[in-house]
């Protein structure tokens, strides 16, 4: 008996490492164990925002981890503005209604982006098909929370991704937050969405810490503190550049290694040129990525004053899989700020507040950092699991599949 064919329509994929990319690859992959999948997304572009290398042309397929792959061609921005980047996900979701793949019998959408979920919804309507959306990041929030287009697009944007959301047969949301935030402002009934959480995809580090911190030059007495991942609108960081300057002029002992790429990074190592306390590395390969998040005294989230409702950072769950611990500066409202509290395994400042921030430090140069790190760990292992979310992404499939029967 053939098993029922599943088409996830995502725009970040594999071998993109961060953001949405690892979940949606591991979902695709997990659901394989039952179901037929295939999916349809583009080239990898995120974070540096250009064509990978070995990459490119109008339409190419692959398969990866048993999973077919159908990426075609995009419109990718150098410069990711609104603008840009709302046209970039425009021409994907074009692409995605002449998809070249066989009739499913469901699709699975992933937003953001916001736009190929509509063709995802067309899709369905052709075939006949029920659909179902994991909601990465509420879209409408993120314009609003964000202040992109000056606010004006804010209602169009919310109308429409409540009206893609409520013809939608199910919603996955990641983190209960955001899932009452769909019940309270988009009119989504609480009965069509299912909460899975995002999982901890990364191996923790099995390296000798002391070893890669003097590889690194943080074998002194300085408070290191990383962020690593996306630096773009969302991140906030250019509110970093402030705090460096008065590190520096307090001579105090704390360096900001700010490691990946991202649309702001350009700007943001411009700004800070001449802070001695912030520093920069480029994106780290898998195989050292989880060995210098561990040889950090602490890691650093940090988000864009404002935000509350759009999204949950990904990058949590590699943090606390790095047994280190967490210093979360956003706002205290926000499910980033809820994750950090409810784990234990670090502080939260406010965002926007360079003294805050500045005493957030002290409080962690002061803590005792491995015994935070260890409960962020334990968290990790007890409530961010991946098998028990893929086995609930299966159960969600199969709930989809029983709504058109």
């Amino acid at each position: 008996m053939s098993k029922p064919r599943v088409l996830v329509i995502g725009l970040n994929y594999t071998p993109e490492r961060t953001g949405i990319a690892p979940y949606t690859a591991g979902m695709a992959v997990g659901l394989s164990e039952d179901f037929d999948v295939e999916v349809l997304t583009v080239h990898p572009h995120y974070p540096e925002w250009s064509v990978a290398e070995g990459y490119g042309g109008w339409r190419r397929r692959e398969v990866i981890d048993g999973v077919r792959v159908h990426r075609v061609k995009h419109y990718v921005p150098h410069d990711p503005t609104g603008v840009t980047r709302i046209l970039s996900e425009t021409t994907y979701a074009g692409r995605a209604l002449a998809p070249g793949v066989r009739r499913p019998d469901v699709i699975v959408a992933v937003s953001p982006a916001l736009a190929p979920v509509a063709s995802a919804l067309a899709l369905g309507r052709r075939w006949r098909v029920p659909v179902g959306v994991v909601v990465q990041d509420l879209y409408s929030k993120a314009l609003s929370e964000l202040e992109l287009l000056g606010g004006r697009i804010d209602r169009p944007a919310h109308r429409f991704e409540q009206a893609l959301l409520r013809r939608c047969d199910g919603v996955v949301s990641i983190h209960q937050a955001m899932a009452d935030v769909m019940v309270r402002d988009y009119d989504v009934p609480r009965e069509r969405i299912e909460v899975i959480p995002n999982w901890t995809h990364v191996s923790p580090p099995s390296g000798d810490r002391e070893v890669r911190r003097k590889e690194l030059g943080w074998d002194d007495d300085v408070l290191t503190i990383v962020h690593a991942g996306n630096m773009g609108a969302k991140q906030g960081l250019e509110h970093l550049i402030p705090v460096g300057r008065m590190i520096d002029y307090r001579s105090l002992p704390v360096r900001i290694v700010l490691i990946g790429n991202g649309g702001n990074r350009d700007a943001l190592e411009s700004a800070a040129s001449d802070i001695e306390s912030l520093q920069f590395m480029d994106a780290l390969p898998g195989e050292s990525f989880m060995e210098t998040l561990a040889a950090a005294d602490a890691l650093l989230l940090h988000e864009k004053p404002g935000l509350k409702e759009m999204c949950v950072p990904s990058k949590l769950t590699s943090y606390f899989a790095a047994s280190r611990p967490v210093l979360a500066v956003t706002s205290p409202e926000s499910a980033a700020a809820h994750e950090v509290r409810q784990s234990r395994a670090g502080f939260v400042v406010r965002s926007g507040d360079a003294e805050a921030l500045l005493q957030g430090l002290h409080q962690m140069a002061e803590a005792a950092r491995d015994d935070c790190g260890a409960r962020g760990l334990e968290y990790a292992k007890r409530t961010l699991d991946e098998r028990a979310a893929l086995l609930s992404y299966n159960r969600w499939v199969n709930g989809l599949l029983e709504t058109r029967r």
